[in-house]
């Protein structure tokens, strides 16, 4: 394979056939910008890849490459099985180039290579599953009439033109679960990549041109936010399915009301772990820590805000003290590292702004709070805990998207599930007890898209997503094919021959 080496003998080289161009129409092209964007290794600090920036004249290139394989070529008109079979094929690719993905993951947000390998080998099994529903999915189904007369049919067929707006944090996971039902649907899509993190995208464009799909299906143009708006902005692209920032989101979510296209909204969480006084505390404070560790706490549905008893609250905040002390932070490559750094210089920036908030407003800061001493190259932060943290603070009530924990004191069970529920967020949550049943009294009383029993867990096998300012839709499972397919009511005097033979 060919690679884009990186100029610098200390970073490894980019797996990537094609990191200068754009893939539009089933052919590699070069952008109109000229321009390209610098991937910064976050654990060095030094260009792991240069990569093609789109202007508005690529995007708008994508998006007619993509209008015209819906609306003249025989991508959404080919059988569900048709397409389930590219989409085998795909996952098959996509499997033999697990270990490439592995190696460029770490490269891009910092996640530690032991974790990349383990997340890249669930990949296909996203485009599998999709590929299985084309054939067991109900897209036609016989319905009674109101009136009692004649044959009704409720169809579901592709919403047409999709936008796939990509983050940075877990691109290869989250692309899957937009792309794959898309393609079973009869969609064509445009994956717009981050400038931080384009390399799956580039994978998946490699993918579709090996396995032959055809031209305009997939496209995918890495760019930053005024090109990107040209995505949302244009009434050819019939929906955007988006993961980021809740403020990006409301952008996103006001301009396709303006024109009434159809959108789905991954957004933004401050998820709540309640932990109820029958659960050992040191065994909630190791789960935690073993989850925030994953991916540097970069995920929207981590469990940041940590509610107790008043009177196991200084417990817990010495364990976790204890445990997040003894996280072993390093380069994402060393097999001895638990929690690598986190993505950007910018994101560091970030997250210790919110650190000195914490301090100034006089929470107990318990462990961390600073850059590791013994990196000093790299974006790195020690995982930080405070304690005696208000839910009204900004430490609480902000996504911070880093490795930085809020201990809440609860006056008892219903104060700690009025304490989860007083957050603009609703996408994720936990309850520590072991008694199965008050989880799930608790569960049910949390207003979130997810509520895990005893640790941080999300199943995109059923669906993800929000309440309130978390999202609007789901992904994942038979609910995110949903949003990619439009009902349509038909009304027949007698069923049409296909149906009769049934």
């Amino acid at each position: 394979m060919h690679v884009q080496q990186s100029g610098n003998p200390s970073v490894s080289p980019a797996p990537l056939l094609h990191p200068d161009k754009l893939y539009i129409n089933g052919q590699w092209v070069s952008a109109s910008t000229a321009k390209q964007i610098s991937v910064i290794s976050p654990d060095t600090e030094d260009v792991y890849v240069h990569v093609a920036e789109a202007g508005k004249e690529d995007i708008e290139r994508a998006i007619s490459a993509a209008r015209n394989a819906f609306d003249n070529d025989p991508w959404p008109r080919l059988t569900h099985a048709q397409r389930g079979a590219y989409l085998r094929a795909m996952a098959d690719k996509l499997a033999a180039r697990a270990a490439d993905m592995a190696a460029i993951w770490p490269h891009e947000m910092g996640v530690t290579h032991a974790v990349a390998k383990s997340f890249m080998s669930r990949i296909p099994g996203i485009y599998n599953f999709y590929a299985n529903l084309g054939d067991t999915f109900a897209f036609e189904e016989e319905r009674a009439t109101s009136s009692g007369t004649g044959n009704g049919l409720l169809v579901r067929e592709p919403v047409g033109v999709v936008g796939a707006i990509i983050p940075w944090n877990a691109p290869a996971m989250i692309i899957a679960y937009k792309l794959a039902p898309a393609l079973i649907a009869g969609c064509t899509v445009i994956i717009k990549s981050s400038p931080e993190a384009p390399g799956m995208a580039l994978v998946v464009a490699e993918v579709a041109e090996e396995i032959g799909l055809p031209p305009g299906v997939i496209n995918v143009v890495t760019a930053d936010r005024e090109a990107s708006d040209a995505l949302v902005q244009s009434a050819d692209v019939d929906k955007i399915t988006f993961t980021g920032s809740s403020a990006v989101g409301k952008h996103i979510g006001s301009v396709m009301a303006q024109r009434v296209g159809r959108y789905t909204l991954e957004l933004g969480g401050k998820s709540a772990a309640i932990i109820l006084d029958d659960y050992d505390v040191e065994a909630a404070a190791r789960a935690l820590a073993s989850a925030s560790c994953q991916m540097t706490t970069q995920v929207c549905a981590s469990l940041t805000r940590i509610v107790v008893s008043k009177e196991r609250h200084n417990r817990l905040l010495e364990a976790l003290a204890a445990t997040y002390a003894a996280v072993r932070i390093g380069s994402p490559f060393d097999p001895a590292t638990q929690m690598g750094p986190v993505a950007t210089r910018r994101q560091r920036d970030r997250i210790e702004t919110y650190i000195a908030k914490g301090v100034a407003e006089g929470f107990t800061l318990a462990t961390g709070g600073k850059r590791p001493a013994h990196l000093p190259r790299g974006f790195f932060l020690e995982p930080t805990v405070f304690g005696n943290v208000s839910n009204r603070s900004a430490l609480a009530q902000e996504e911070i998207f880093g490795p930085v924990l809020a201990v809440i004191a609860a006056d008892n069970e219903q104060h700690a599930v009025e304490i989860a529920n007083d957050s603009l967020y609703g996408l994720s949550g936990a309850v520590f007890t072991n008694d199965v049943d008050r989880a799930y009294s608790v569960a049910r009383r949390v207003r979130t898209g997810t509520v895990a029993h005893n640790a941080f867990r999300n199943d995109f096998g059923i669906a993800f997503g929000g309440f309130k300012q978390s999202g609007i839709g789901r992904e994942g499972g038979i609910e995110g094919l949903m949003p990619y397919l439009e009902a349509k009511t038909v009304l027949l005097e007698k069923l049409p021959s296909h149906r009769s033979r049934a």
